[in-house]
């Protein structure tokens, strides 16, 4: 099975997504840059939105966004339905994202993660499978 991968975010984290597209395409995943396409300032939700909206409509696998923090692209995707947006900074918390809450949209804090520490947070993101369980109950509780 092809991975599509919708990917976004603001000026701040334009290079560090710009590096991840490169890296992601070159192990064959299909990426969509919803951009932003350069380092001049933007709006965040003007990407974060049609990224999140993709991956609503299971046009994607998944999403990843990049921001200063990650907390603005991980608000603004969390406003849509089946969408569980999580903000990252190390690799436990990429991997528990998806075993124990099954998300489906990455945040990285651009300002704040180094881009290997990044790229490894990407890896465990897309290889990890959510456990289902006695998460399940849970995660289907999350859409309000």
């Amino acid at each position: 099975m092809t991975i599509k991968i919708a990917v976004g975010g603001d000026h701040v984290g334009f290079y560090l997504k710009e590096k991840l597209i490169k890296k992601l395409q070159a192990q064959e995943f299909v990426i969509k840059d919803f951009g932003t396409f350069s380092d001049t300032s933007v709006d965040y939700p003007d990407f974060v939105h049609p990224v999140a909206e993709a991956v609503r409509k299971n046009e994607y696998n998944y999403g990843i966004l990049a921001c200063g923090s990650g907390n603005g692209v991980a608000m603004a995707a969390n406003k849509h339905h089946d969408i569980r947006a999580a903000l990252c900074w190390n690799e436990e918390l990429a991997t528990l994202a998806r075993q124990h809450n099954n998300a489906n949209i990455l945040c990285l804090p651009a300002r704040f993660v180094a881009y290997k520490l990044a790229e490894k947070m990407v890896a465990i993101f897309l290889n990890t499978t959510f456990l289902g369980e006695r998460h399940t109950k849970r995660v289907a509780k999350i859409n309000c």
